[in-house]
């Protein structure tokens, strides 16, 4: 049974392989620096009943953000200040050997919980994105996100999508 924990150094970093090198120099390399320093969460995905229960499947990183408005489509731009606190999704991957078996969408629902959970403590107007190319940024859009006017590649998910989003998955 697959499970999400916050990345440690028993993880089997150097194993992981989701055919993107940038994203696997940053779980490889990067990701517990950066957890060290406070700087971003890192949430690895393993299967602790597996014969090899450090094996990360996948995993998605969070940092809190901040953002020009003058980049947000019109309709969602009015009435903010020019520079918007927000949480940056730094990263999610999934490795080779398990995709397509939706763990991209569970990793990219479960980071939406945190951020929820985030907003409820403090001020937050949403979730943006990096895609790393146009097949990423289509999965994002399924999701609710919508590209910045700046970069199509940028998206952005508004507090209150994202909100309605949790709310409607852990009802169903």
């Amino acid at each position: 049974m697959a499970e999400l924990v916050p990345l440690d150094k028993l993880h089997e970093r150097d194993r992981f392989d989701c055919g993107s090198p940038e994203l696997n120099s940053f779980i490889r390399s990067t990701a517990r620096q950066h957890q060290d320093k406070g700087l971003s969460r890192t949430s690895v995905l393993v299967n602790l009943e597996a014969d090899d229960p450090h094996r990360i499947l996948g995993y998605f990183s969070l940092t809190a953000y901040q953002a020009a408005s003058e980049d947000l489509p019109d309709s969602l731009r009015r009435k903010l200040p020019r520079t918007i606190p927000a949480i940056l999704l730094g990263r999610l991957a999934v490795d080779q050997a398990f995709q397509s078996q939706g763990y991209g969408g569970s990793l990219l629902v479960e980071a939406m919980r945190r951020v929820a959970q985030t907003a409820s403590l403090v001020g937050v107007a949403g979730l943006f994105v990096d895609a790393k190319d146009e097949r990423a940024a289509q999965f994002y859009s399924h999701f609710g996100f919508v590209a910045l006017r700046s970069n199509p590649l940028k998206l952005y998910l508004p507090i209150g999508t994202l909100i309605s989003f949790v709310e409607s998955d852990a009802s169903s």
